[in-house]
């Protein structure tokens, strides 16, 4: 398949970016034996950032880059082997390395629930274990930022959302892929070029206060922006005064520049001060003086809550920027996906492993699993979320009955449906065969996707909960392993 080969991520070894016990333990692996040893590994998380109703699937395509691209160079090799802690054998075993697992994942831009194995890994121990911190680094950031977009793109009530803020993002990689993974979630671009030049997202931006106040007046300012980008002229208001200065030096740059080209204004951006008053004041200017057709665009520190405000308040904006509250996801900065165990294989057989725990929410879902969505034939919408053992099929033509894999007298039967396996694979035995999408396409396969939940689910304060459920033989598995330890 012809896989992409597009970015800064992919030209770089990341293989030495892990916990330097993944390294240990795959040698610890390698001296008892085990490295070969065939396992199930799967990534999942326990909570929605911001208690939100679900989360936006992302990072795939760079997880598939960095799982094309694994090897120990010769530098790599001489580290290990100065640490004094490896003998050869595991160096040479290192140098040789091939990567060869199978590799499955639900697609970037579909909406993900907890519990839910949202990447399985199956593979020689050393190599699945070894993966770990990349696959939970790639993937819990890039979900993070998408999840957040989303909820600002749909603050915004069909308004155009921008983001603005690599500048205040947690690194570069943090400010490219989170470029990408704001895309994804729903926005209409970046101020980010290199995201435009590795994603094709388009860059976007227009001056900054130093552009005004180079020139002796804020007049002068606009009118040199306007004859050089006559097209595109989106003028800054708010560097001395919006209403007084900004607005009314606006309007003359249009009258005195752009009307005698044939040409209309895009718009003006207020960056400070009550973005809603100044923006029903600066409408009606606008208005008034023949240019209903002007845009008016807000940024400054916003997120969903804010937006939402200030629409409900009467905001003329037509579009947001967003900078540093949505590029670090600022309300609830950490998406807690893990990684664990859940199969071994012995002799062809697939023996569940389970994780316990004293607290209930960290005892995990053992078998190498599958997971399902169930749609209502009639309206399209997502029911539920079964995860069943992998060789399990759910019958569609046929009711099935769902519950709540921990109050298991919630019961209830589904009729009209149909059922749709998740993941996708990756990689067989190492191999990719996986045509990524562009980021366009994702972008466009999000937004079709998150219009299938209810609106309960949408909900941005106490969201309706949306139901995983496991399958009864799933669940058993479960309680038989859980009874063996006592529980």
């Amino acid at each position: 398949m012809n896989i992409p080969q597009t970015t800064s991520f992919e030209r770089n070894n990341l293989t030495m970016l892990t916990d330097f016990y993944e390294i240990t333990m795959a040698n610890g692996f390698f001296e008892t034996g085990n490295a070969d040893r065939i396992v199930y590994f799967d990534m999942f998380f326990r909570r929605i950032p911001d208690d939100g109703g679900y989360a936006v699937m992302a990072g795939v395509e760079q997880l598939v880059q960095y799982l094309r691209n694994l090897s120990f160079t010769d530098e790599d090799i001489a580290f290990l082997e100065s640490k004094k802690m490896f003998n050869k054998d595991y160096l040479e075993y290192l140098r040789n390395f091939r990567f060869a697992c199978d590799v499955w994942a639900v697609p970037e831009g579909v909406p993900i629930f907890p519990y839910e194995p949202i990447v399985t890994v199956r593979g020689p121990a050393a190599q699945a274990q070894f993966i770990e911190t990349m696959v939970l680094l790639t993937v819990n950031h890039q979900t993070l930022i998408a999840t957040k977009a989303n909820r600002i793109v749909r603050a915004s009530e069909g308004r155009t959302v921008m983001e603005f803020g690599s500048r205040r993002a947690q690194g570069y990689d943090g400010a490219i892929y989170g470029a990408r993974a704001a895309y994804i979630g729903g926005c209409i671009g970046t101020a980010c070029t290199i995201a435009d030049r590795d994603f094709a997202i388009p860059a976007l931006g227009t001056m900054a206060h130093s552009w005004v106040q180079l020139f002796d007046s804020e007049l002068e300012a606009f009118k040199a922006y306007a004859k050089t980008y006559p097209h595109a002229c989106v003028l800054l208001v708010d560097t001395y005064n919006v209403l007084k200065s900004g607005v009314p030096n606006a309007i003359r740059t249009f009258d005195e520049v752009l009307k005698p080209m044939g040409i209309r204004p895009m718009g003006i951006r207020i960056d400070s001060g009550d973005i809603t008053y100044l923006s029903k004041k600066a409408r009606k200017m606008l208005d008034e003086a023949g240019y209903p057709d002007c845009k008016i665009t807000a940024s400054n520190a916003l997120d969903e809550y804010i937006i939402r405000d200030m629409i409900r308040q009467g905001a003329r904006i037509d579009s947001f920027g967003v900078g540093e509250r949505m590029i670090t996801a600022a309300s609830d900065p950490v998406f807690g996906g893990v990684y664990k165990l859940a199969a071994v294989e012995e002799d062809g057989k697939i023996i569940p492993r389970i994780k316990v725990s004293e607290n209930v929410a960290k005892i995990t879902n053992p078998c190498f699993k599958k997971l399902w969505r169930l749609y209502d034939r009639e309206t399209g919408k997502a029911i539920a979320d079964v995860i069943t053992l992998h060789n399990e099929q759910i019958d569609d033509t046929a009711p099935y009955e769902i519950f709540d894999p921990e109050h298991v007298w919630k019961r209830k039967t589904v009729t009209d449906f149909y059922a749709v396996p998740l993941q996708k694979q990756l990689f067989a035995g190492g191999e990719c065969v996986y045509a990524l999408p562009t980021a366009q396409e994702i972008r466009a396969f999000c937004r079709e996707q998150v219009n299938t939940l209810w609106d309960e689910v949408l909900r941005f304060e106490n969201p309706h909960r949306y139901y995983v459920d496991l399958s009864q033989k799933l669940w058993d598995e479960k309680q038989r392993l859980l009874a063996g330890y006592g529980h």
